[in-house]
């Protein structure tokens, strides 16, 4: 067996094995475990020489704090969820609402040196294992978006002391961010109106979510204000039940000249029906749709909408999330702009 002679310093050591500890760090330094605990977990308490010999040994050994004994002490995972209340077929093919969001929220967190955990959430047992994760102190808040009246787990959440944000869900008592949806719709079912459409009908969103009551409530108003009659079906943001809404539509006033709907895959749904049907776009029947996704500008022709600024949703999401996990003041609701973006179909 090999000997490792003595010098003057004292034994020498062989390579050492494993990741430097806090024991090690200390004896390097010349302090306390407890004094690089301290240092190593961001305490201000500690003289600013020794922090400087604390920081200059851990680098001469390069000591990583361990992730999840540091949290046992400052109480953070330095992550944050979000939760989609869909099942994982409707998020991933969405065309471009919740790849968007995800991208705003990720761009923050990133740039705040934060994790995102993503989480759908379409099955009681997907929510129930998303609870366990919450609650059980794997991350440090929730973010949800596209929630339904009847999903109890954003409350559930502030009620276990959870910190949450919610996108377009404003009952409960968390911040919420959302999108002028009324201030759209209105402007939309003006211009229609404008152009001298008579018959308006709408294909509405699913009246679970705050998005499609708050979008029929917005067609609703503008046409009252007009004096003419609301003509309305039911969708749920999917291509398929824009196709059956119009089919529907047709059946039901086939006068009508023109429709807005509350998405625009649901609207790429009605211009299938409406082609299939004979019905020429725009000289026929004007069409507008709701959020501006790459799709619209490909459609046939190319969709009139309303612009949500879906990546500034994800955005916003993620700096009011910040906010609160630092204890700083955070607006209960804050609403973005729409913008009305005209091309060929009306």
């Amino acid at each position: 067996m090999r000997r490792l002679d003595a010098g003057p310093g004292g034994p020498v050591r062989g390579p050492r094995q494993g990741r430097p500890t806090l024991e090690e760090v200390a004896e390097r330094a010349g302090v306390s475990r407890a004094t690089v605990s301290r240092v190593v977990n961001g305490q201000t308490t500690v003289a600013e020489g020794l922090r400087r010999a604390v920081e200059a040994a851990a680098a001469e050994l390069g000591y990583v704090p361990h992730a999840a004994a540091r949290s046992l002490v400052t109480h953070r995972t330095d992550s944050v969820a979000l939760i989609l209340p869909e099942s994982p077929n409707r998020v991933f093919s969405d065309d471009q609402f919740f790849p968007s969001v995800i991208r705003g929220v990720a761009g923050e967190l990133d740039a705040a040196g934060k994790l995102l955990v993503l989480l759908t959430t379409g099955s009681a047992e997907a929510r129930e294992r998303a609870e366990r994760y919450a609650v059980g102190g794997h991350v440090d808040g929730v973010m949800f978006a596209s929630l339904h009246d009847a999903d109890l787990l954003p409350e559930l959440m502030v009620r276990r002391g959870v910190p949450v944000v919610c996108n377009g869900l404003p009952q409960i008592a968390a911040p919420c961010v959302d999108v002028d949806h009324e201030g759209g719709v209105r402007a939309a079912v003006e211009h229609l109106l404008a152009k001298g459409r008579r018959r308006i009908a709408t294909i509405a969103g699913p009246q679970d979510m705050v998005a499609g009551r708050a979008r029929l409530d917005g067609y609703r108003e503008a046409l009252e204000d007009a004096d003419r009659r609301a003509v309305v079906a039911i969708g749920d943001f999917t291509a398929e039940s824009g196709h059956a809404g119009m089919r529907r539509l047709l059946a039901d006033e086939p006068d009508l000249d023109a429709v807005f709907v509350a998405s625009d895959l649901m609207a790429h749904g009605a211009l299938q029906a409406l082609r299939e049907a004979g019905r020429r776009v725009p000289e026929d029947v004007a069409v507008v749709g709701f959020d501006d996704i790459a799709l619209a500008t490909f459609c046939d022709p190319p969709l009139t909408t309303v612009r949500q600024p879906i990546v500034d949703i994800g955005r916003q999401l993620a700096r009011t999330m910040l906010r609160l996990l630092e204890g700083l003041p955070v607006e209960p609701l804050t609403i973005l702009p729409t913008e009305l973006i005209v091309r060929e179909s009306a």
